[in-house]
């Protein structure tokens, strides 16, 4: 009860989360605080949040839980998983790897409380280092590798190519990567708004074509990068995959390519917390029959 406060912030959301009442979950938390020898919560207006005590213990539930769970499947291979997991992650990780299985455990496992955040890589990995989630949702591109912290494990879920969206009119032809960057050294580039890689991948590539990026516009919705490119505002990075609107034209990259790809990333030791272990076996299943849509290539692994 802790835990579910400690992430839903309300004795009503985790009395309604655990089937139980708010008197009762009161009368929990002080019977464990006593048990603890310190207060676990206090007053803030009319609600009551964790001390830094409580926080503390909340954070050692969450390993204390997935033993405990651990050994109760053991004994109980057909016990539900329950519980709220705070998961953290771009749009498109979000909509394409975790919606199916919102649909899915909607129906499968009411009691498993889902709660997203939509964050970039970044800012959730900070989050989830600080254990204000459990299941981030992160992507890193080849060309700016995300250097990971050894108290996290990540398991690859996909990978995309990324081209280089220009005016249609443009003159450029196929071709590697420095000699096609470099008929654009003139232009205006648009980056990411809200995460520096983009940014580091098109510096990288402008470097291997030998001049230095005029980066004038930062925008994080593909659509209006679009806009822009019609503008003529700038040139920008691109999925390859996607349709791009009529006066626009997504320009393959090769020696080097630009790939991005997608991770799905835990806490070390977390992995095997029942409820967190059955999302990421779910998002995992899901992303693995999405290899066979040629429009939705996706790569597996794990790295650390």
């Amino acid at each position: 009860m802790l835990l579910e406060l400690s992430r839903l912030g309300s004795m009503r959301e985790v009395a309604a989360s655990m089937h139980s009442t708010t008197s009762s979950v009161s009368q929990q938390i002080a019977a464990l605080s006593r048990e603890v020898g310190t207060p676990l919560i206090e007053r803030h207006g009319r609600r009551v949040r964790l001390t830094p005590a409580g926080r503390r213990l909340a954070d050692h539930a969450v390993t204390i839980l997935a033993a405990i769970d651990a050994a109760r499947l053991d004994l109980d291979p057909d016990s539900e998983p329950v519980g709220t997991i705070r998961i953290g992650g771009f749009a498109t990780a979000i909509r394409r790897s975790l919606m199916p299985v919102i649909h899915e455990l909607c129906h499968t496992h009411p009691r498993l409380w889902l709660l997203l955040r939509e964050y970039e890589p970044r800012a959730a990995l900070g989050l989830l280092e600080n254990d204000d989630l459990d299941l981030v949702l992160a992507y890193d591109y080849n060309l700016a590798p995300a250097v990971l912290p050894n108290t996290v494990e990540a398991t690859k879920l996909w990978t995309t190519a990324w081209g280089l969206a220009v005016p249609a009119e443009h003159s450029a032809t196929d071709g590697p990567s420095p000699a096609l960057v470099r008929t654009l050294a003139d232009h205006s580039w648009i980056v990411n708004s809200r995460d520096t890689a983009a940014e580091e991948v098109v510096r990288t590539l402008a470097r291997l074509a030998g001049f230095t990026p005029r980066i004038t516009h930062a925008i994080d919705n593909h659509d209006l990068i679009e806009d822009l490119i019609l503008a003529g505002q700038g040139v920008a990075l691109l999925p390859a995959g996607r349709p791009p609107r009529p006066g626009v034209r997504i320009l393959p990259l090769r020696e080097p390519n630009v790939l991005m790809t997608s991770y799905a990333v835990v806490r070390v030791g977390r992995s095997n917390w029942p409820p967190l272990r059955l999302v990421l076996e779910r998002v995992v299943h899901h992303t693995q029959r999405s290899v066979d849509d040629p429009k939705q290539p996706a790569e597996q692994g794990t790295r650390a």
